[in-house]
């Protein structure tokens, strides 16, 4: 939302029939995040937060008389086709660094917006606009170089282990003072190259900020660069005078934020923890895991287990999404369904690459939004489950998190798929997840390991429950 706002880049004479129609957007804004908050009104919230969005850019428009229809035509037209083809072509799996491309593409409009205005002024600000200019630049550039560092790391042009580069958090200290340092005597100044170095700083600093983090904390990070692109947007408010652009930044800041508090939570880690630990980049080794007993399944042996039982609970993980397995599983429960068993899924709060990623794969194969359930309503559950069915999961369900006190990942919670009847996990392999480490769920005596790409092996399911 944030990062369509910074379109509205024009200084505002705000009049008293403007800031009406921007008090309107605002509330648009505010009923669109409340209804983003469920499955069930996601998509209406999206066209409540659309609309104010698109009052809020045609007011300004009309407020500062920047009204030249055709090129306004033109904009939406081009827009419209961009962004109409990239959601018909991206696919879920694609989706978080999409999603990171967009917080990258939000924090460098806010940062251009203070660059216009440097330009427009010759540097000459009040000490108040000098802050928030300083603030606008080095937050959107930050956000910028971080997000699509985030990028590389989600779709594997760069590695999503931990970069950990000699004296990275002294590096990273001196260039924040640095960039302090800057934006003083740019204030102080009126200095242009000042803000300059200021952005240049902050492009480097999002950089090393980021090649550090691995890939099992991308959902926490990619949450903190869209509250981060709310903030520049936010600050570019500030900078141009424009109320809705400030309250637009403020409640995708907030609420950003609120949610990076919540995943971190979920992962028992502090967002201190997850920027500057470098977690993940000592990986457990894994030679001797052909000498550890597996008891590996076919179809049939998983397409009885489940016929047979009452309560199945589904686990979907990050390897469901990257084989396109959602519509698989949602056939499978269908067949499950109409022999008597009851199916719901569990859904941690980090699984995937991005939060609520399982939600929305899931809600994409038209499961019902009621069979939904997020930790701490399906926990209670498995001890009653027959068979938990755990497809591409691993630290989420990784028991020594729950047990093991020198496991690096314990006391994140989990989902307890170890207390149902019957475990069965679906995975290419016995490799670790994103955190590096080894997974005692997959020995267990009553655990089924079927091993294949996650839409192969629920179709191969599939076709062996004809003949259960």
């Amino acid at each position: 939302m944030a990062n369509l706002m910074i379109l509205a880049v024009a200084e505002s004479n705000e009049g008293t029939w403007t800031l009406l129609l921007y008090l309107g957007a605002a509330v648009l804004f505010i009923l669109g995040l409340k209804q983003l908050s469920s499955p069930r009104t996601a998509r209406r919230g999206n066209m409540l937060a659309g609309a104010g969005m698109l009052i809020a850019i045609i007011v300004t428009l009309i407020a500062n008389d920047i009204v030249n229809w055709g090129t306004i035509v033109a904009g939406l037209v081009v827009g419209g086709v961009i962004g109409g083809l990239l959601a018909l072509r991206v696919q879920m799996t694609s989706m978080p660094e999409l999603v990171a491309a967009f917080n990258g593409f939000g924090g460098v409009a806010s940062a251009l917006v203070a660059l216009a205005e440097i330009d427009r002024f010759d540097s000459v600000f009040s000490v108040e606009t000098g802050v928030v200019v300083a603030l606008s630049l080095a937050v959107g550039s930050i956000t910028f170089s971080g997000s699509f560092v985030a990028f590389g790391k989600l779709n594997g042009s760069l590695p999503g282990k931990p970069i950990l580069l000699p004296g990275g958090k002294a590096v990273n200290a001196m260039l924040a003072l640095g960039a302090v340092a800057a934006s003083i005597w740019g204030i102080a100044g009126d200095a242009t190259i000042a803000y300059w170095i200021v952005v240049a700083i902050a492009l480097i600093l999002g950089v090393l900020a980021v090649i550090p983090i691995g890939g099992a904390d991308m959902p926490v990070v990619i949450s903190l660069l869209n509250s981060l692109s709310g903030v520049a947007a936010a600050m570019a408010g500030f900078v141009i005078g424009n109320s809705a652009l400030i309250i637009g930044g403020a409640l995708v800041g907030a609420a950003g934020l609120i949610l990076t508090l919540q995943m971190a939570d979920a992962m028992n880690r502090t967002i201190a923890n997850v920027l500057f630990s470098g977690f993940g980049a000592v990986v457990a080794s894994t030679a001797d895991l052909g000498d550890r007993p597996v008891k590996s399944a076919t179809p049939d042996d998983v397409a009885i287990a489940l016929a047979y039982a009452e309560n199945v609970i589904v686990v979907p993980g990050y390897g469901l999404a990257v084989a396109q397995a959602q519509h698989a599983v949602r056939d499978l429960a269908t067949i499950l369904e109409a022999r008597g068993v009851n199916v719901s899924y569990a859904i941690h709060p980090v699984a995937g690459r991005m939060p609520g990623h399982m939600n929305v794969l899931l809600a994409e194969a038209d499961v019902p939004y009621d069979q939904l359930l997020d930790l701490d309503q399906s926990n209670p559950l498995f001890p009653h489950a027959d068979v938990a069915l755990v497809i591409g999961a691993n630290d989420v369900v990784n028991p020594a998190a729950r047990d093991d006190s020198t496991c690096s990942i314990y006391g994140m919670p989990i989902l307890e798929v170890d207390l149902a009847a019957t475990v069965v996990v679906i995975k290419r392999s016995l490799s670790p997840g994103f955190a590096g480490v080894d997974n005692p769920l997959f020995y267990m005596d009553k655990t089924m390991m079927l091993f294949a790409d996650g839409k192969a092996a629920v179709e191969s399911v599939i076709s062996a429950m004809d003949d259960v």
